[in-house]
């Protein structure tokens, strides 16, 4: 089929009965005729036996077109020929051919009508090609008429349009630039009218400009000399702002200041440039008082030398006395200079001064300021000995503004330290000092403040020489010298927390041995606020139970401290070299560091000691003191309004401009966690941190008690009484959270409940609610040791948390036993027995003693066998228990040895104690 229609194809389009005579003669082989085709069709034919005849057809005959029918029938030919045979075997081929024909002409036949559909298609499709042929011709045709008539002229316009505007653009800039390049001319004409406005705002505007065409290189040199016009222009402003002062002119001297304030400069001295102009002012003054001391200096060698000469030469005593009263007279005259030249010098200085608000300085420029200006009051001091009162005042008013401004930043950086710390631990070496750091250094120049010149050694007051005799011959001391801060200054923080020695490096090795313990932990007892040891030795048992109470002693050297801890201790050092240079505002320094450490102690009563359940407890966990504290903190230092009220008075917002927001502890430090005692490391670590900052406050007192101004004693007085002194009592709350969560209390009163108690004989064995509360003390104390593990434990802490615990458990004991219903004389003894048990057990995990709250357990189990009259004097003198705990005791007395009547009576007395409660 393929060979027909590939044949068809290079034939033409002909019907298929013209097709089948131009084929080849091999074609025409297979292929068979009109007539033999009908003849086929016409012949009756069995269709099994022609199909045995096309299976019999030998397989080389239906293989690919390269094959030689003829040369392969050729060569089968046998040797001898034989015509019989031959005859066979041509009508063997004939059979075969006949049957393969008509085939042929079945599939012919069959496949025919789907033939002419095909060939219609076909048609059709050429049809279509040629048409789409002329439809592309034409397209072409249009396009190029439209690429030469329309879009290469169109574009052509475009792109000289385009080079129009460019060249426009170009003009334009050219004639700016040579505007620009004639603006000198122009500017000198200005200055000669002395519009000096003009000429600025020319100047700035040709700047601008010149800044726009910078990309020409013909503008950067314009650019330069406009900057150089600029600054000539200053200069001749000055120069007519000189002459205002002989002759006042009003247009004139209005031209001055619009050109000032075109330039920016109507303050005339920048913050920039403050500090240098402050030492050049002070130089100069400072050659003129100079120049002064040399003048008088020279006086008196000369006179001294005449004094000499004249005393050799005892003639002429009537000019003599001439020359004397001369000497005297121009002595007299110099001497009153001295104050006066003086006078002038403290009016120049104040009004500079004054003149610029200092506020925003940054603290060294304001140190240097003040350091500069305590040298020239040392300066007058020496020349004329005057003790620079309008310089104090000046520097202290602006030291009272720049304060102000600078602690109220403080604080609210404190704020945020604050709310971002982690309570992680600061490692430092166990002999950091604040003497170490940067900011105390100056404290190392006099470590006794209190000591009076008077009783310095002699030497020291005779060898100390003046700033005149020291730069006479040259020099100046209010050159400005390079900020050259203390390189030697010792490196404060530990590397990983620990010492190089071998004592530091075993921080957490557990306690095998005696030898890892300090020497005075191994004393029987160290006072923590004097230090005093009793000479008695300690027994080996109880070091080891001190062991087990310190955790982590071998590292008791180091400091519990975070980084916000170092930078309140930083800004107190900081604080006190201004009050150190500028002692007239020693009290407003010192207030505004007692802010400073208020507001640490807040932050750590807020974050981590807060809770309303405290006095319902009864054990007095914070003192009348502490409480009178954090009051006074809040309502003083603590702004509680969400936003500012609009109708309250002037008075009242400049009162909370004052205040600082409360701190909010940071989200990234978790308090609920069991696993870690709630968190106790960071419990720790802030409390721990707050003691030592209280200790650093408790160093620094004598130094200022030494600057504090005697009327203002009693302020600081209050303030390590009342505030500094309490740091330590903030224990008690913060870590009571931790000793009332870490054991399950609750628990310990549902197995209570279950314990039978109106038992008739003698028990010899405890109940198991004791085992269940040891093993909570247990757990509670390896919970402990864990934490321990990344913060050091002190003693003082542990005792605390220990007596929490303890005491809460007894109370929990106590309130379990006022839960009975019924119980006898034997029920009582058992209670008896499982405490013992209890005491017993825990003496082996702590060594506190006494066990906190043992009498307030042992005296309830005890008052069950009171008389009537016994146990009303008993009731009121015992008013620790509760209404609840005591009524209980009457009615489980009654019916053994208490009658109806004196429950009646007892319940009274109880209900008397009750009244004033409430």
């Amino acid at each position: 089929m393929q060979k027909i229609k590939s044949l068809m194809t290079r034939q033409g389009l002909r019907s298929p009965q013209e097709s089948v005579h131009d084929l080849s003669p091999i074609e025409s082989f297979r292929i068979p005729s009109k007539e033999e085709l009908r003849e086929l069709r016409e012949e009756p034919t069995d269709p099994q036996a022609q199909q045995e005849i096309i299976n019999s057809i030998e397989e080389v005959y239906f293989s690919n077109d390269s094959f030689d029918i003829v040369k392969y029938e050729l060569e089968r030919l046998p040797p001898v020929l034989s015509l019989q045979e031959l005859e066979e075997y041509r009508d063997k081929l004939k059979q075969q051919q006949a049957a393969v024909s008509k085939k042929v002409a079945d599939l012919i036949l069959e496949k025919q009508p789907a033939y002419v559909q095909e060939l219609e298609r076909v048609t059709s499709l050429q049809t279509g090609l040629q048409l789409a042929a002329v439809i592309c011709t034409n397209g072409r045709r249009h396009l190029n008429i439209a690429k030469e008539g329309f879009t290469q002229t169109s574009l052509g316009l475009l792109a000289n349009q385009r080079k129009r505007q460019l060249l426009i653009g170009l003009l334009k800039s050219l004639r700016t630039i040579k505007t620009l390049q004639r603006t000198d001319v122009r500017l000198s004409e200005m200055l000669e009218e002395e519009d000096y406005p003009g000429a600025i705002q020319l100047c700035l505007e040709c700047q601008k400009a010149a800044s726009t065409f910078k990309h020409y290189s013909c503008i950067s040199e314009l650019n330069s000399k406009l900057q150089d016009t600029l600054e000539q222009i200053e200069e001749q402003l000055d120069v007519a702002l000189s002459k205002i002062c002989k002759n006042f002119d009003i247009s004139h001297y209005t031209k001055v200041q619009q050109a000032y304030r075109l330039l920016g400069k109507t303050q005339h001295i920048t913050s920039d440039s403050y500090i240098p102009c402050l030492a050049d002012l002070c130089k100069a003054l400072w050659e003129v008082m100079l120049s002064y001391y040399r003048t008088m200096q020279w006086h008196e060698n000369h006179d001294q030398d005449e004094a000499v000469a004249v005393s050799s030469d005892g003639s002429n005593v009537i000019g003599t006395e001439e020359n004397s009263f001369d000497r005297s007279y121009v002595k007299k005259k110099l001497e009153h200079g001295l104050s006066r030249i003086w006078q002038d010098v403290q009016l120049k200085v104040k009004t500079y001064l004054l003149g610029t608000d200092l506020s925003n300085f940054k603290y060294d420029d304001f140190i240097f300021v003040l350091d500069v200006t305590s040298r020239l009051m040392q300066v007058g001091e020496e020349f004329c000995g005057s003790k620079s009162e309008v310089l104090q005042e000046s520097i202290r008013k602006q030291s009272v503004n720049y304060f102000k401004t600078y602690h109220r930043t403080r604080l609210e950086e404190l704020r945020m330290f604050l709310e971002n710390e982690t309570w992680e631990l600061c490692p430092v070496k166990s002999s950091f000092s604040i003497l170490q750091l940067h900011e105390f250094k100056f404290m190392e120049q006099s470590r006794s403040p209190s000591v009076s010149p008077s009783k310095q050694p002699a030497s020291a007051i005779s060898t100390t020489v003046t700033l005149f005799e020291q730069y006479c011959n040259g020099g100046n001391p209010f050159e400005i010298q390079a900020d050259s801060k203390d390189d030697e200054t010792e490196d404060v923080l530990a590397s990983n927390g620990y010492e190089s020695d071998e004592q530091e490096k075993s921080a957490y090795q557990e306690y095998d041995s005696d030898s890892d313990v300090p020497e005075e932990l191994k004393r029987d007892y160290v006072d923590e606020q004097t230090g005093d040891v009793p000479v008695k030795s300690v027994s080996r048992e109880t070091l080891r139970s001190r062991k087990r109470s310190d955790y982590n002693l071998n590292k008791v050297n180091a400091p519990i401290l975070t980084n916000t801890t170092l930078n309140v201790i930083r800004l107190v050092g900081k604080y006190m070299q201004m009050m150190n240079i500028l002692k007239p505002i020693a009290f407003d320094v010192i207030h505004f560091m007692s802010q400073l450490f208020d507001y640490y102690l807040y932050a750590v009563y807020t974050f981590f000691g807060r809770n309303d359940t405290f006095e319902s407890t009864g054990l007095g966990l914070s003192s009348s003191r502490l409480r009178t504290t954090l009051n006074r903190i809040q309502e003083s230092l603590i702004d509680l309004e969400v936003s500012a009220d609009p109708t309250g008075t002037l008075t009242a917002a400049e009162e909370r401009k004052e205040k600082v927001p409360s701190p909010h502890l940071s989200h990234l430090v978790v308090l609920t966690s069991g696993n870690s005692l709630y968190g106790l490391a960071e419990r720790v670590v802030a409390t721990e941190s707050l003691v030592f900052l209280a200790e650093q406050f408790e160093f620094l007192q004598p130094h200022l008690d030494a600057v504090m101004p005697a009327a203002k004693k009693p302020f600081l007085q209050q303030f390590y009484s009342q505030t500094v002194s309490t740091a330590s009592e903030l224990r008690k709350p913060v870590y009571w959270i931790v000793a009332a969560k870490a054991i399950d209390y609750e628990q310990m009163l549902l197995l209570m409940a279950n314990v039978k108690w109106d038992v008739k004989e003698i028990m010899s064995q405890h109940n198991i609610y004791v085992d269940a509360l040891l093993k909570e003390f247990e757990e509670f104390n390896r919970r402990l040791n864990e934490v321990s593990k990344r913060v050091r434990i002190p003693l003082p802490v542990s005792n605390i948390l220990w007596e929490h615990c303890i005491r809460l458990a007894n109370r929990t004991l106590v309130e379990g036993y006022a839960n009975v219903k019924k119980c006898s004389n034997e029920g009582r003894a058992l209670m008896q027995l499982d405490f013992q048990q209890f005491l017993m057990k825990l003496e082996k995990l702590t060594d506190i003693r006494p066990i906190p709250d043992k009498e307030f357990v042992e005296t309830y189990i005890k008052a069950y066998y009171l008389t009537e009259n016994d146990m009303e004097r008993w009731i009121k003198e015992h008013r620790e228990y509760s209404t609840k705990q005591l009524t209980n005791l009457v009615n489980v007395c009654l019916g053994s040895h208490i009658n109806k009547k004196a429950r009646q009576k007892l319940l009274a007395a109880i209900d008397d104690i009750d009244r004033p409660k409430r």
